[in-house]
């Protein structure tokens, strides 16, 4: 065995590539309703999704559909506007809004949904899990 096979077979394996997002499938762009939300189920989890198609740039938002204040599904539920510049979703229930960017309360700081990186993929949207 020469010194270079020697070498190989002793050395550490190489890391695992990183590989992009793995996207999972929510729904297709049909069942989207222009400036509103619809939910999907994905990996367990309610996830409500906001197409904005008269907006520049990001036109497809995904943010968990669970109100942490009320512990309900229903974000999906809510009206999007715009608020302090931002656009958000007020939940139906307390009426506080979150920004669909980050998911962040704009009244209390404290409460937060996760948002999913949101994409479509030819006919379909795709959303990745929120970082932990």
């Amino acid at each position: 065995m020469s010194l270079q096979t020697a070498v190989r077979a002793f050395a550490p394996p190489a890391p695992p590539e990183t590989t992009a997002a793995p996207w999972r499938p929510a729904c297709a762009r049909r069942d989207l309703v222009a400036n509103s939300g619809v939910v999907a189920l994905v990996d367990g989890c309610q996830v409500a999704l906001f197409y904005l198609p008269q907006v520049e740039g990001q036109t497809l938002y995904a943010i968990d559909n669970r109100d942490p204040k009320s512990g309900a599904n229903v974000i999906g539920r809510g009206i999007v506007g715009h608020l302090g510049g931002e656009l958000v979703v007020a939940s139906p229930l307390y009426k506080q809004h979150f920004r669909l960017r980050d998911g962040a309360c704009v009244e209390y700081p404290d409460q937060s949904l996760r948002a999913w990186p949101a994409r479509f993929n030819g006919d379909a949207v795709e959303v990745a899990p929120p970082a932990a």
